[in-house]
């Protein structure tokens, strides 16, 4: 498959201009973080179930919001991102609450090189497998870290979404990965009056590819959902129909905007 050999720098590049807008952003809210403030939803925490005394992995975990809210939950988290200026403020923030996790920063199919133990949960979420190419690769990576028995949970915007153009006026990409989308973005999801004009690479997968890239590495998927709604208000032209509940406001509740898995890795 095409692959665009300089994706990692151009992205990591990118995420390093966004956190900075990003952690002043009403968007993230880290001001009612710190105060105490949990950055999960309904559908994740549902999933996650109880997490007191269970290790959790956080795959591209951005600035580490998501991951300390696990910590806040019992959980003994690591978190993986790519971007360098998002590993460094998970850090001070977890200093700063005095909440006991670890941050690497590394791509994550880099990961077995920096990290040996095994996890009890996998955990990603919201805008994460579109930045990488190869999901059977991804799926390898899951599994590496997963104990036998271990579970996999993952909250993600659905492939529907992706299909469309930025204001969600017509169908302007395929369904199935083609290879590489380059594009140059104006501001950002959280911010977009900041003055940052980042590239990015993304690559659009299909439901299936997900699911192979899991079935393939020996998970075995337990449950699926799909959604009609997004839990954050991160596209164009949206209504919020309930609270922290948004549709895109010409499509209604017709397509579907999330979906989640949760899978297991086979005992041998």
């Amino acid at each position: 498959m095409e692959s665009n050999p300089n994706y990692i720098a151009i992205n990591k590049e990118s995420w390093n201009a966004k956190t900075a807008h990003h952690l002043k952003s009403d968007f993230y809210d880290v001001e009612g973080f710190m105060q105490g403030q949990s950055s999960l939803n309904s559908i994740e925490l549902d999933l996650l179930g109880d997490l007191k005394g269970k290790t959790v992995l956080h795959l591209q975990c951005h600035f580490g919001q998501d991951s300390l809210s696990l910590s806040r939950l019992g959980a003994e988290v690591t978190g993986v991102d790519l971007s360098d200026v998002a590993i460094y403020n998970a850090r001070q923030i977890a200093e700063q609450l005095e909440l006991d996790a670890t941050f690497i920063c590394c791509d994550i199919y880099d990961l077995p090189k920096h990290l040996t133990e095994k996890f009890d949960v996998v955990f990603t979420s919201y805008g994460t497998i579109g930045w990488l190419p190869d999901l059977e690769q991804w799926g390898a990576v899951v599994s590496q870290f997963l104990k036998p028995g271990g579970k996999f949970v993952m909250v993600e915007f659905h492939p529907v979404v992706w299909m469309f153009s930025d204001d969600f006026s017509h169908i302007q990409y395929r369904y199935f990965n083609s290879g590489p989308i380059i594009e140059t973005e104006s501001g950002t999801y959280a911010d977009r009056s900041a003055s940052i004009t980042p590239q990015n690479v993304t690559w659009n997968h299909a439901l299936s590819e997900v699911f192979q890239g899991l079935i393939q590495n020996g998970l075995e998927i337990g449950a699926m959902e799909e959604y009609d709604y997004s839990p954050y208000n991160c596209f164009e032209n949206t209504v919020e129909f309930e609270p922290k509940k948004y549709r895109i406001q010409t499509l209604g509740d017709k397509i579907p905007m999330v979906y989640s898995i949760v899978a297991q890795k086979k005992a041998r």
